[in-house]
């Protein structure tokens, strides 16, 4: 077991963590002091359970003025599902099919933004590359081809793989403008379905250095006014894959052992 799957389970392990999961899987982006109301321990104890969620990458926060939000992070969970969750006993497994159980329940409350966050051991060219090149986007997630024209203002578009129009997609799916580029940085873009007759939303990558290789890639996406269209980023619509969470574990999965979990 590596050290990040470690983080993650003592995480799950804990109910009153497991709970602020729950938290903020139904209302996203809340800060410190709403977490706090919702449970019977002091500030600190809050504060002290944040800090493991975060340490393990379940939680990401975000400033916003002089406030600090939290939201749920579910790709460490996707990973631990799709790699671990046979080998271990059945209490870990137990604790940990419930939050999947939870997290893939359809929400009462529309979760307007949603953070996703992934360590990836590449280079951050090779990410950007897998993020924006045709080539790289058909082996993994969806595996559908994309279209940039990689200045501000220039066109996006997500087409339909040869799987997805059998099943009577349209040959553009997904499009969409660039609103701010800093290869291999930062991506700013909006996001469209064209297919459910929701508004564009916001979608941003960003890739940031570490040591040893590796990388830090979050993608926030705004999908304000878009049910929808965030029901399926979620992973929660039956028979649309697993969404973000999905999407960036398999990417990281096929960057570093060159292989997709789905090939």
């Amino acid at each position: 077991m590596t050290e990040d799957d470690a983080r993650v389970f003592k995480a799950l392990a804990d109910s009153s963590r497991r709970f602020l999961l729950d938290l903020l899987f139904v209302r996203d982006g809340r800060t410190l002091t709403e977490l706090e109301s919702e449970l019977e321990m002091t500030r600190f104890g809050v504060m002290k359970h944040l800090k493991v969620l975060e340490e393990a990458g379940l939680v990401v926060t975000r400033k916003s003025g002089r406030e600090k939000l939290h939201f749920l992070n579910a790709v460490p969970i996707r990973l631990i599902h799709d790699r671990w969750i046979d080998k271990y006993t059945l209490q870990q497994v137990a604790a940990l099919a419930d939050l999947k159980a939870e997290l893939e329940r359809p929400m009462t409350t529309t979760r307007t933004v949603q953070v996703n966050r992934v360590y990836i051991k590449a280079s951050p060219q090779t990410i950007w590359d897998a993020i924006t090149k045709p080539e790289w986007t058909v082996k993994y997630g969806y595996q559908a081809p994309v279209e940039y024209d990689m200045r501000v203002g220039g066109a996006y578009r997500g087409l339909a793989s040869e799987a997805m129009k059998e099943h009577g997609a349209p040959d553009v799916i997904i499009d969409g403008e660039v609103l701010e580029v800093d290869p291999p940085r930062k991506l700013v873009q909006t996001w469209r379905m064209t297919y459910n007759g929701e508004p564009a939303t916001t979608l941003t990558y960003e890739i940031d250095e570490k040591e040893g290789g590796v990388c830090c890639l979050t993608v926030t996406h705004d999908v304000t006014d878009a049910p929808q269209t965030a029901a399926q980023t979620g992973g929660e619509l039956e028979g649309h894959g697993g969404g973000w969470a999905e999407m960036l574990s398999d990417l990281k999965s096929l960057l570093e052992t060159g292989k997709s979990m789905f090939a």
